[in-house]
């Protein structure tokens, strides 16, 4: 055979989205390539050698020779059928020494090696297809491998550095996508890491506000702080029960901020009108856990605290495939909020600007502004995903 041929206050964070479990396992690693499989190498290999068969064939025709397809199909297609078959072995139980082996190892085993094995596939493709040569006449068996052996040497030699070359080259990707992998779920953990962090941060801070504010009410009206305090054993116990999960159904996040309202109403008596409005068809939307609290929250002490009289009105609804929360609220205006505190907006709109940038990435915005001298509206929107099943308790961080 012959040889082969927004505005300042505006937040777009940098880091891309992540999907995983906000509670999870370790994630599988890349799996076999479906290349390896012994079905799709061999017969691969086995198609080139009957590509080979047909341009061959083809330019004996041309050439004016009147032999048939089935020969040339059949000696070509065997060659290469052993060749994908030994490939397939060595890639199989020989594939760590192959990806690992250095040039001098290379020089002094696989070379010499290269030449016993075409040998051992020469004899086996000899006695699978003995009427090549011929031309030559009848010949002994070793006779003929001798012929065949010095004819198909180049060959042999390249298919064998071929079938070498791409063994490793697989183990590169394989191992360039295992470390991918083990990356990505680094990247995973340390997400997980810091959004813990951040529910951490967020709950003492939320605990010490309102304990304040129980304390002050025990001076002025004990039941009121009696009733308060019932209410934040139920907040307690439901953020318990949510445990680590991070993204939740909107109605239990609206649930959460409906106990928080009330026991401001009780600090507030009379002096708050406040409005909660709802599209009914994302109930089910998935929410940060406790993102609107620590807006609220804000919303109360830096502009409501600070008036007499004082409405706040939150709202929530689809923008497109998003989900948007304004919560707007009277009292001072951010001018004269960040003179009296130095310009800082408090822990939780930075924690809740830090985990939206964690479970969102760029697709996420958050924006705060002065709709004039006494309102004040915080705006959060990111992509909009809606739990399979009302039931659903997911524990995804990340939204695609």
């Amino acid at each position: 055979m012959p040889p082969t041929p927004p505005t300042p206050t505006e937040f777009a964070p940098a880091p891309p989205q992540i999907e995983q479990s906000a509670d999870l396992p370790a994630p599988r690693g890349p799996g076999r390539l479906a290349i390896l499989h012994p079905a799709i190498f061999i017969s691969a290999f086995t198609m080139f050698g009957l590509l080979f068969a047909l341009q061959e064939w083809m330019n004996m025709r041309r050439a004016g020779y009147s032999r048939g397809p089935a020969g040339e199909f059949g000696a070509w297609g065997t060659q290469y059928f052993l060749w994908g078959v030994t490939w397939w072995l060595l890639a199989r139980f020989a594939g760590p020494f192959i990806q690992d082996v250095r040039l001098t190892r290379i020089v002094t085993v696989v070379l010499p090696g290269s030449l016993v094995l075409c040998l051992v596939e020469q004899m086996i493709w000899v006695l699978l297809v003995p009427y090549i040569p011929m031309k030559r006449g009848p010949v002994s068996y070793w006779h003929h491998v001798a012929l065949t052996f010095i004819d198909d040497l180049a060959e042999s030699l390249a298919i064998f550095w071929f079938g070498f070359f791409l063994i490793r080259g697989i183990g590169y990707y394989q191992r360039l996508r295992e470390r991918e992998s083990a990356a990505s779920h680094l990247e995973t953990e340390l997400a997980n890491a810091k959004l813990s962090a951040l529910r951490m941060q967020l709950n003492p801070h939320f605990l010490f506000n309102t304990m304040n504010s129980i304390s002050s009410l025990m001076r002025t009206d004990i039941d009121a702080a009696d009733s308060m305090l019932e209410q934040l054993s139920s907040l307690l116990r439901m953020s318990l029960e949510r445990g680590d999960v991070q993204l939740i159904p909107l109605h239990d996040e609206i649930e959460f901020i409906e106990t928080y309202l009330a026991m401001q109403d009780m600090r507030y008596a009379g002096r708050v009108t406040r409005t909660l409005s709802v599209d009914p068809g994302l109930h089910d939307a998935l929410v940060p856990a406790m993102f609107l609290q620590p807006i609220v929250e804000n919303a109360y002490s830096h502009g409501i605290s600070k008036v007499d009289r004082a409405d706040l009105s939150i709202e929530i609804g689809r923008d497109g495939q998003r989900l948007q929360a304004r919560i707007t609220n009277s009292g001072k205006g951010l001018k004269t909020a960040q003179g009296v505190h130095g310009g800082r907006r408090g822990v939780g709109l930075a924690n809740i600007r830090n985990r939206l940038q964690l479970h969102f990435g760029e697709s996420a915005t958050f924006s705060i502004r002065e709709i004039d001298s006494s309102h004040v509206q915080v705006t959060v929107s990111f992509p909009l995903q809606i739990a399979a099943d009302s039931s659903e308790q997911l524990t995804r961080y990340g939204v695609g």
